[in-house]
């Protein structure tokens, strides 16, 4: 069965991590450059809790509200919510933090006529229900699934199901893209095509989502 719908994470396929910006962070709260150190991907053997949580020991959310937590103490303020870091650190200028290699991919194969859909864990948890109206971009998904507001996480078979049924298609018509391996796994199980998304060649992992969905890849994405 030929693809034909994208369905995308957000946090770090479309938006740059959080690790990415540490420097705008800093710069933002007043933080002497170099004082956040925690490198999650680029340098995991650096930051032990992001191993516990690849390791399945800690949930991602348990991970983001300790770095929350103590990014909060560094500007003395009892930070409770990811959202609080996530809109202090990155702004009122939500583009600066999207993907450009996204924003490619998402063009073309919207333009060649495929669906699209975000499957996130956190999206309005994170990052707050008015980052949606500030990002046009946004605009282009049909369907949006948001555990924040259904309590199921990837990678529970019901969270696929529920992009799935939203789109009206079959699992096998879906390609999906994450950066978190145990939620490609629980794609693959669900009957999704996947591509394990890679931060540190974010246009080489967007060009295999499009060759997927038979979309002729843009020049930003080319192999």
């Amino acid at each position: 069965m030929t693809a034909s719908a994208l369905v995308l994470d957000f946090g770090g396929v479309i938006s740059r991590m959080l690790f990415e910006t540490h420097p705008l962070t800093e710069a933002a709260l007043g933080l002497p450059a170099g004082t956040l150190t925690w490198r999650g991907p680029f340098d995991p053997a650096s930051d032990p809790l992001w191993q516990d949580m690849q390791a399945d020991r800690i949930s991602e959310r348990d991970y983001w509200m300790a770095r929350t937590r103590e990014v909060g103490r560094l500007v003395g303020e009892d930070w409770r919510s990811m959202e609080t870091l996530v809109q202090r650190a990155r702004g009122a200028d939500v583009r600066a933090v999207i993907r450009p290699e996204a924003v490619a991919a998402i063009e073309a194969a919207h333009a060649a006529g495929k669906r699209l859909a975000i499957l996130s864990n956190e999206l309005d948890l994170f990052y707050g229900a008015e980052f949606r109206r500030r990002l046009p971009l946004l605009q282009a998904f049909e369907v949006i699934v948001d555990a924040t507001y259904t309590g199921v996480l990837k990678p529970d078979p019901r969270a696929y199901a529920a992009v799935t049924d939203a789109l009206g298609i079959p699992a096998e018509a879906c390609v999906f893209v994450d950066d978190q391996l145990r939620n490609i796994q629980g794609g693959l199980r669900a009957g999704l095509q996947a591509v394990h998304f890679d931060v540190l060649h974010p246009a080489a992992s967007f060009g295999r989502a499009l060759d997927l969905l038979g979309v002729a890849r843009p020049a930003l994405l080319a192999a």
